[in-house]
């Protein structure tokens, strides 16, 4: 059976045509990556849409519903579970506290620090925004059997993990 062509292909092609004395083989895998990336932001957005949600604010919500009971973490843990800046997630945690999805409590074991609880009203909005975002990934996933998608899960770990272990 024939693999189905992609944009990639045509890339490619067109490299080996015009330089062959590159080994242009890297594209075949990391272009495709690059270009599955785009798409899945892009139906990401759209499951977080349908919630009136942006991807910074589902990813916010989401790393204080995976903290578990009572759902708070101080901003700096938000920091780096999102990779962001803290000019940033303080912009992000103000326009969420005025959605009325997270609120600022004094933190307990920090006189000076503050922590992220996420409201019974964010709970929601991001318990619903994730059941969405799973049954549209399903959808894409489901061109790969079950035992396909552990070997890709596999083998992007393989690439990605040594990547984040460079990271400060």
């Amino acid at each position: 059976m024939t693999e189905p062509a992609d944009d990639v292909d045509a890339v490619v092609a067109a490299w080996r045509r015009e330089r062959p004395d590159l080994d242009v083989t890297p594209l075949e895998v990391l272009s495709r990556v690059s270009r599955l990336a785009r798409r899945l932001d892009l139906a990401r957005g759209s499951a977080f849409a349908e919630h009136l949600l942006e991807g910074w604010a589902f990813d916010v919500l989401s790393a204080l519903r995976r903290a578990g009971e009572p759902y708070e973490l101080s901003p700096g843990a938000l920091v780096q579970q999102t990779l962001v800046t803290s000019g940033t997630m303080t912009n992000r945690v103000d326009r969420l506290e005025r959605s009325g999805f997270v609120e600022r409590r004094p933190d307990p074991g920090d006189r000076r620090g503050v922590l992220v609880r996420l409201t019974p009203a964010g709970r929601d909005i991001v318990d619903a925004a994730m059941a969405d975002l799973i049954e549209q990934e399903k959808s894409l996933l489901s061109q790969l059997s079950p035992a396909d998608q552990s070997l890709l899960a596999t083998l992007l770990r393989s690439m990605l993990a040594p990547l984040e272990s460079r990271e400060p």
